[in-house]
């Protein structure tokens, strides 16, 4: 196996990562990957530190998966916590443990930080990812997720 290195990502690696991140949403049910749309995504990331951070794993020389955590508050905790977004492991480096290897990284900076919690979502019916999450620690919460699209396209004034 090559030498692993987890790193917080820069500006050249959002190339990579939009790929990255347009194999993940290819995967899922609600979403369709834009590229423009995740490159500007993890611009605005990247570009403002204390929204959140990505992290990139490095392996023979390419990066071979990122995880995202986005910055928020809960006033039941009294403190920052974070929302784990934008897992991926490239299908082609999967089963190396860089997945293992970036929830660790992600783990750790949060407790670093004194963040007081890290959520995250799966789809309910991702055996695998929800196992690998429970093998990290996460446990199932018993709120559900509601949204509200606020794309305004198409909507009359």
């Amino acid at each position: 196996m090559a030498h692993m290195r987890i790193r917080e990502a820069v500006t050249a690696d959002i190339g990579r990562c939009a790929e990255l991140l347009g194999m993940l949403f290819a995967a899922e049910r609600e979403f369709t990957p834009d590229p423009v749309a995740q490159r500007r995504g993890l611009e605005l990331v990247l570009d403002s530190p204390q929204t959140g951070r990505v992290f990139v794993c490095e392996t023979g020389g390419r990066i071979a998966g990122m995880v995202m955590l986005l910055f928020t508050v809960s006033t039941f905790l009294g403190k920052k916590v974070a929302l784990l977004e934008d897992m991926i492991v490239d299908p082609a480096f999967r089963a190396q443990g860089i997945g293992a290897r970036l929830i660790a990284h992600s783990v750790e900076f949060a407790r670093h930080e004194g963040l007081g919690r890290i959520t995250l979502l799966t789809d309910h019916d991702n055996t695998a990812a929800r196992n690998f999450y429970h093998r990290a620690g996460f446990t199932p919460s018993s709120m559900v997720v509601l949204r509200k699209q606020l794309d305004n396209q198409g909507e009359t004034p």
